[in-house]
């Protein structure tokens, strides 16, 4: 992957990130999932796409991933969809562009029709996860781990070989966040793709996701061994194959 860049957004925070800029060009801007970055499979493997075909390309660490500045526990989906504003603003410009966004991404890709309305000609969502926090976290904590969340202030959460340090304040804004109750009437291709054995976030998300959309072109692609991230060459194959029938459609 090419050299990542620093782009300073304020005074005390500069957001690492990676892009490709072909004048005039469609952009393809990758959003990376809850506490991961863009070092991923994923965002590399569409790299190479967008280079290979002549296409702009973003993807950018929220404040508290990956090398951007700040800490995790202070970040939250209201930061973070407004940081993704702020360098789509900057890099992307006035061009056209089609999210992708990978687990948590989705939900911030989602977040950010309310800003570029017009400039976004395609989505694709890649085990979607809007609406997480509450639903898939809060929900199943037990009554002693809420109390301890609430009561310290943070919570850390054990998953497999990770510790993901959940903070009360996000699971707050996360609910300040919702997003399954909007309609979207963009009139672009929608397409999710899911992990048929995706065992963090089930295959329902991207249905909802879909139910959003109220003109758009949808299609939901089930991996039937697919996990959660679909970083498999199976998964980043299948992809590429929908992201390039999304712009097919376009020209």
């Amino acid at each position: 992957m090419s050299k990542f860049k620093y782009l300073k957004i304020s005074n005390y925070k500069k957001i690492r990130y990676i892009s490709n800029d072909f004048k005039d060009n469609l952009y393809i801007v990758f959003l990376h999932g809850f506490m991961s970055d863009i070092k991923g499979e994923k965002p590399t493997a569409i790299f190479k796409y967008a280079k290979k075909n002549k296409l702009g390309f973003l993807a950018l660490e929220y404040s508290g991933h990956g090398k951007s500045s700040g800490k995790f526990t202070k970040g939250n989906i209201t930061k973070w969809s407004k940081e993704v504003e702020i360098v789509i603003k900057k890099i992307v410009k006035k061009n056209n562009f089609i999210l992708v966004g990978s687990s948590m991404g989705a939900w911030l890709s989602l977040n950010q029709f309310k800003y570029f309305k017009d400039q976004i000609k395609g989505f694709l969502g890649i085990g979607s996860a809007p609406e997480f926090l509450q639903n898939l976290m809060w929900k199943k904590f037990t009554k002693k781990m809420k109390n301890e969340t609430i009561k310290k202030g943070i919570y850390n959460l054990k998953h497999g070989n990770y510790e993901y340090p959940i903070t009360y304040q996000l699971i707050k804004d996360g609910r300040k966040n919702k997003i399954l109750n909007k309609k979207i009437k963009s009139n672009i291709d929608v397409t999710m793709i899911h992990g048929g054995k995706d065992e963090v976030v089930p295959t329902s998300y991207s249905r909802k996701v879909l139910k959003l959309f109220t003109k758009a072109n949808k299609k939901l692609v089930i991996i039937k061994n697919g996990d959660h991230s679909l970083s498999s060459k199976q998964g980043l194959k299948r992809i590429l194959l929908e992201l390039d029938k999304i712009i097919s459609n376009m020209v």
